[in-house]
């Protein structure tokens, strides 16, 4: 079992500091993750923050057969996925605060994504399909094994290798055409 197993087992015998200390550890990457499903930080915050209370007021049974984390990002994109559907036919965002979005979510990722390189592939990635996305975020930027990608899908362990295939094929054909050096992809 890992500390982050651990941690919310303290919280279910009754020690709110489990739960404080998986906020602490989870909240950015899981608000980055999930805005890459919504597109929107605003929303993703939401999202993450309705994640943590199901954490807090469900309290759903840890399985223990993938690990903390994927358990996690799976019941985040269970959440995103019901939010979507409810607010599908709804646009409830002005231009003005479209803009505003986008300077949010470029200063959260310069504080989370602290290198250049990683800047650049980000931005890259925004253009791809959100399925692509998706699973290099997960892949590369959480790293989550394939088992544990296919289970936050919800696919195949094949499905997810060709999926990760088809979607660095993707990302690096963009970033060719913006003259990006890369070592390796």
């Amino acid at each position: 079992m890992d500390n982050d197993a651990s941690s919310y087992r303290r919280f279910l015998d009754g020690d709110d500091e489990g739960l404080t200390l998986i906020i602490k550890d989870y909240k950015d990457g899981l608000i980055l993750y999930l805005n890459g499903y919504v597109s929107n930080i605003y929303v993703a915050e939401e999202i993450m923050e309705e994640t943590f209370f199901k954490l807090a007021v469900k309290k759903p049974k840890f399985n223990e057969k993938s690990s903390f984390k994927t358990w996690l990002y799976t019941i985040g994109r269970n959440v995103a996925i019901d939010y979507t559907r409810h607010n599908s036919k709804f646009s409830m965002s002005s231009i003005e605060d479209m803009e505003n979005y986008l300077k949010d979510e470029t200063d959260l990722e310069s504080i989370y994504i602290k290198n250049e390189r990683k800047i650049i592939v980000h931005k890259a990635m925004s253009s791809l399909k959100p399925e692509y996305r998706q699973v290099l975020w997960l892949c590369f930027f959480e790293e989550f094994t394939n088992e544990e990608i296919a289970q936050i899908m919800g696919k195949t362990k094949r499905q997810i290798e060709n999926l990760v295939y088809r979607s660095k094929q993707s990302l690096k054909s963009l970033l060719d055409k913006e003259g990006f050096q890369y070592e390796k992809l």
